[in-house]
């Protein structure tokens, strides 16, 4: 195990899912300090505590130190183990908060993962498990993690504020990544999507439909949108509606969007029509913005570029989200892995926002916790 010396230290409580995923992968121990402690309310949230659990959960032998008021956090990292496992998260925010990490951490355990996770499958904050599926799987496909284990399946929804759903996520294990190089996003050829509705009328969910296609049948013909309306034990426990659509390209790019409604007795009433044509409109913001991988899994890619084996990776994204700046920097920390970032200008016949070519050399990670067949 790394010694104290070799610990890396934080002040605050931004990033923290970064920097304890980049932790456990890089084994090297992180500190938070000052942890929200100027707030009336000091320290970790409830949200964040419960996924110090989950990591607690999938590793074995980590060690983790919170102090009385949760303003400092210690956490040595210990292998990532795997197996079948249960967890129930919180309800402040939706499942696709976990989960984001759990993709990034999954392929390099010990036994492969099968996870049930139970809570909010679809809110306004974070990724649904639809868009996660949709995006993200493909992406780790991409990378050489395939096969008949890698799948997500919602058994249950649930809106918040009192959720109510239930994901199950298996992923296989992998000893080592491929490098890619994936420059050219391709044109749209198709556009689906999921419009759902728990606990209201389902004739909501066919209005949503209505005025999505509205604006997206203007520029593409393949338009298919289903309609997933959920009875009775499956609905979850609130109300609620939204819509998710994903466009695919030639080259098997994705690129999502999504919106849902408001909590039940919170906010204004948003009407199932306005939904539909907002979400449409978001999506060919997200298209126009373009790059190989969409906003919502830019930190994954890069991930697993700098994961890959000791060769040359390519990524052409869109306009970078702070959040991804801030990944790049942490990625610099705990692995000294730096990327060329090269701008590109939109050409004559793509019109779109600006692009970057990212491009770094893998650090050869392999995945030594897995048992030798």
């Amino acid at each position: 195990m790394a010694s104290q010396s070799h610990s890396l230290s934080y002040v605050g409580s931004n990033f923290l899912r970064q920097r304890l995923v980049l932790a456990t992968l890089s084994g090297r121990p992180v500190k938070v300090r000052k942890i929200r402690a100027k707030e009336d309310n000091p320290g970790l949230r409830d949200f964040e505590a419960n996924f110090i659990r989950l990591i607690d959960k999938i590793t074995n032998g980590s060690r983790i130190e919170i102090n009385q008021t949760g303003t400092s956090l210690y956490y040595q990292p210990g292998l990532l183990y795997g197996g079948s496992l249960e967890h129930d998260c919180s309800l402040s925010r939706s499942i696709g908060y976990y989960l984001e990490s759990l993709l990034c951490l999954a392929p390099f355990m010990k036994h492969s993962l099968r996870i049930v996770l139970r809570g909010i499958t679809n809110d306004q904050v974070d990724p649904s498990v639809d868009v996660l599926k949709a995006t993200s799987l493909p992406i780790l496909k991409r990378f050489g993690i395939d096969g008949e284990e890698l799948e997500l399946k919602i058994t249950r929804r649930g809106m918040p504020p009192k959720g109510g759903g239930e994901v199950v996520f298996c992923c296989p294990i992998k000893k080592a990544l491929k490098p890619i190089q994936y420059i050219d996003p391709g044109k749209i050829k198709r556009i689906r999507g999921v419009a759902y509705s728990v606990r209201v009328s389902p004739q909501i969910a066919n209005r949503i439909v209505d005025s999505a296609r509205s604006i997206l049948n203007k520029f593409l013909p393949d338009i298919y949108i289903y309609t997933d309306h959920m009875k009775g034990s499956s609905s979850g426990k609130s109300p609620g509606f939204g819509l998710s659509l994903v466009a695919e390209t030639i080259n098997g790019t994705f690129f999502s969007a999504e919106l849902a409604s408001n909590p039940q007795g919170q906010g204004t009433v948003v009407l199932p029509e306005d939904l539909g044509s907002n979400c449409a409109t978001l999506l060919l913001e997200e298209i126009y913005r373009g790059g190989c991988v969409d906003s919502t899994n830019q930190t994954l890619v890069l991930l697993l570029m700098t994961l890959g084996q000791q060769d040359v990776s390519k990524v052409l994204l869109g306009p970078l989200s702070p959040y991804t700046i801030e990944f790049l920097r942490h990625l610099r920390s705990f692995f000294q892995v730096m990327f060329k970032i090269e701008t590109k200008s939109p050409g004559e016949e793509r019109k779109g926002g600006e692009k970057v070519l990212m491009t770094c050399v893998g650090v050869g990670f392999s995945n030594l916790s897995k048992t030798v067949k």
